[in-house]
């Protein structure tokens, strides 16, 4: 199946339910999609997607949030926790100091756990529940583990996650701790947990929930939607570039496939599709090597470190949708540092939006290619900020101003409010 924004329709396979089946990327082999459970092709081993038959039009889009996208979706509604219609925000000082046309910032921080991955699961849980599977899991670097339990327990469901020890922020643990998840801190990275999680659902003993499950990038979709509402609304045309961190790049892949279908629904001319430009850290950037070495797959990296811990991933599984989309949009992908990143969270913080230091690498990215001439001073650039500013408040912590230490004293308080 190719990935191409010139791709025609697929034709209905037999195996179609209601319209909606599951088709490999690589070998274009179809399956019913709630017969069985499945998370990669039968036949070859290659990434599936979602399919269907009727592919939805704007006017078709009715109601608010991730289920206000219903016609693009599986079903009519999912396990609900009220996800999606997150602020699209101005941002005049950045803005002008990056020198483009238009910035807006697409905060998933507002979702009702604090990351974009609500938006996969409101979709995921609902499959689980029609597959009638019985234990949820997922590996995580925090906010997967967050969203899973939150929605997770909504449905009534057992939860296990998986984590890196010793590598996940705080505030994620609490979260996924809060909401009854079962968590098992794994010696090994995020990588190596992901490769238990999808040993254990091959032995049956789990329904897997990362974003190699491609219904969770079903959910995920509707983030490009809202962007695309957003600037035609406001601007009467869609934005030039979307900018947006990359951990496993399933929001990559999630927004090319959202566009490719509204290109072969007649809603969006080719030509128009927003460039998708990813953003990786310095010290786990395999998505990043691959576009600039042109390859047309990403080597694993066994050994990655950044602060920015939701993107500290090394074998980002997507992979095979997302670097087609970025090349077929026209986009690119840049490395940035931790350095750059904190002070791309400041400048975010000081226009009041607070985020964790992995959102703050798209603003970074941009900034970057903004300098190296990349991106052109009359784009209108969108960029993805993924986790809210809570979610990993040490780095928050560092990355702000230090308490200052005064007495009691009206007085004295003024005296040092002088120096």
């Amino acid at each position: 199946m190719s990935l191409s924004l010139s791709a025609e329709q697929p034709a209905v396979p037999d195996v179609a339910d209601d319209g909606v089946w599951l088709e490999c990327i690589e070998c274009g082999e179809t399956f019913a999609p709630f017969d069985d459970v499945r998370y990669t092709c039968d036949e070859c081993g290659g990434l599936l997607e979602v399919r269907y038959a009727d592919l939805p039009t704007f006017d078709d889009f009715e109601g608010h949030g991730v289920w206000r996208y219903a016609a693009a979706l599986p079903f009519e509604a999912g396990v609900s926790i009220q996800e999606g219609a997150t602020p699209l925000y101005e941002v005049p000082r950045l803005e002008d100091e990056i020198g483009i046309e238009a910035l807006r910032i697409k905060h998933e921080g507002m979702n009702p756990t604090g990351s974009f991955k609500d938006r996969g699961m409101t979709v995921g849980v609902q499959v689980a529940k029609e597959l009638g599977v019985g234990r949820l899991a997922c590996a995580s670097t925090g906010n997967t583990s967050a969203a899973l339990a939150a929605y997770g327990t909504r449905g009534d469901m057992e939860t296990l996650v998986l984590l890196p020890a010793g590598k996940v922020a705080a505030g994620k643990i609490a979260q996924a701790s809060l909401h009854d998840a079962r968590i098992l801190e794994v010696d090994g990275n995020f990588d190596a947990c992901l490769d238990i999680v999808q040993e254990l659902a091959a032995k049956g003993e789990v329904y897997l929930l990362n974003s190699l499950n491609p219904f969770r990038l079903e959910g995920q979709k509707t983030i490009g939607l809202e962007i695309l509402e957003g600037f035609l609304t406001d601007y009467d045309t869609v934005p030039d570039r979307i900018v947006l961190p990359v951990g496993n790049a399933g929001n990559t892949s999630a927004l090319y496939k959202a566009f490719r279908e509204l290109v072969q629904a007649g809603e969006l001319d080719e030509d128009d599709v927003p460039k998708l430009t990813g953003v990786q850290a310095d010290g786990a950037a395999p998505m990043v090597e691959a576009i600039e070495n042109d390859a047309d797959e990403v080597r694993r990296w066994d050994d990655v470190e950044t602060r920015a811990t939701a993107i500290r991933i090394g074998n980002p599984v997507n992979a095979p949708k997302a670097i087609p989309g970025i090349r077929e949009t026209g986009g690119t992908a840049v490395a940035v540092s931790d350095e750059e990143i904190t002070d791309a969270q400041r400048a975010l913080a000081r226009e009041g939006i607070g985020v964790e230091p992995a959102s703050a690498a798209s603003v970074a990215g941009l900034r970057k290619l903004r300098a190296s001439g990349v991106v052109d001073d009359d784009e209108r650039v969108a960029c993805l900020t993924t986790g809210h500013l809570l979610k990993d408040p040490d780095a928050a912590a560092a990355a702000g101003g230090d308490p200052e230490p005064v007495p009691a004293d009206t007085d004295d308080i003024l005296e040092h409010l002088q120096q």
